[in-house]
């Protein structure tokens, strides 16, 4: 396996009829802030319970820090840290009272908890709030609450599912910070999201998943040069016009994508491509010149379908 902290091969989760993972190949290095995209159904969820050694895997191979989940469980788990997608602290019990509680699991003293639970309320800036009751803690301060809970075991791997939802733009920035410093720490993240802009700035790779398989792979930058261009002209017409121009719009860029209230033009060349728009001579209510992002990768692999 070499560096590799994950190993999956043909991996597949069935419940019934329903293929869930469908022979996916994968793998993660340690020390890598790795991300699983994938509207909902895709089969996220299932890979990190497989991952997580809490939902056995239906055929392939996986190998998680040198461990077969199905064989060595209880002890992969021990090396894990786990971030859920609901927060389900106690909230009756205060923030420190909280770690040392889940920290019991693991065997830890009394004495090396309340030194651990120090450094984890200061890490995840809530020393203030130690003695506060969870319930009295903004959804901000709960989401850092259960990452450092996550973190009480000293893990090789965290394990984030869906870290920032809910949130804030500040509460979401002050997290990823966090996530940012634990990396540089050499722990190896995993991380699910529906956050183009949260996987661009936390991933050095990622897979988008869709259908129980991988349709793509690579670091945010490779997924866009690969699968989108550059820049992204968006125009925008009067009600009516865009369906009369549709047909001249084709052509001028890359890849033209026409939706019911605007085109989006994907090109190398934006400042060319509104030269060409001009020429149409039918004038746009707006135009806007932008990069392209990972959202604009999701949604060609991915579509614009509402999934429910």
């Amino acid at each position: 396996m070499g560096d590799a902290l994950i190993e999956a091969r043909g991996l597949t989760k069935q419940f019934g009829d329903l293929t869930a993972v469908d022979a996916i190949d994968f793998s993660v290095d340690r020390g890598e802030s790795f991300g699983f995209l994938g509207p909902n159904g895709a089969g996220k969820t299932s890979t990190m319970r497989m991952i997580g050694a809490v939902s056995p895997i239906s055929a392939g191979t996986l190998q998680v820090l040198g461990l077969d989940p199905m064989v060595r469980g209880p002890e992969l788990r021990g090396r894990l840290g786990v971030v859920p997608q609901e927060n389900n602290l106690d909230e009756e019990l205060t923030a420190a009272e909280n770690l040392m509680m889940y920290g019991r699991y693991f065997g830890y003293s009394r004495n090396v908890l309340a030194e651990r639970t120090g450094e984890l309320l200061d890490f995840v800036q809530l020393a203030e709030k130690r003695d506060a009751k969870v319930q009295a803690l903004s959804g901000g301060m709960k989401r850092r609450l259960t990452i450092a809970r996550g973190l009480i075991n000293d893990p090789e791997m965290l394990i984030l599912d869906e870290p920032t939802t809910g949130l804030d733009p500040q509460a979401r920035h002050i997290l990823w910070d966090r996530l940012y410093r634990l990396k540089q720490e050499g722990v190896t993240l995993i991380i699910t999201t529906h956050y183009m802009d949260e996987a661009e700035q936390l991933c050095d790779r990622l897979v988008v998943m869709d259908k129980a398989q991988i349709v793509a792979e690579g670091s945010p930058l490779e997924l866009i040069e690969h699968h989108s261009r550059r820049e992204v002209v968006e125009v925008r017409y009067p009600p009516g016009v865009l369906d009369d121009i549709a047909e001249h719009l084709e052509g001028i860029a890359k890849r033209t994508e026409v939706l019911a209230d605007r085109a989006l033009l994907y090109t190398d060349d934006a400042e060319a491509t509104v030269h060409e728009i001009g020429e149409i001579g039918v004038e746009p209510e707006t135009i806007l010149v932008r990069r392209s992002t990972l959202e604009d990768v999701f949604l060609r692999l991915t579509g614009r379908t509402l999934v429910d």
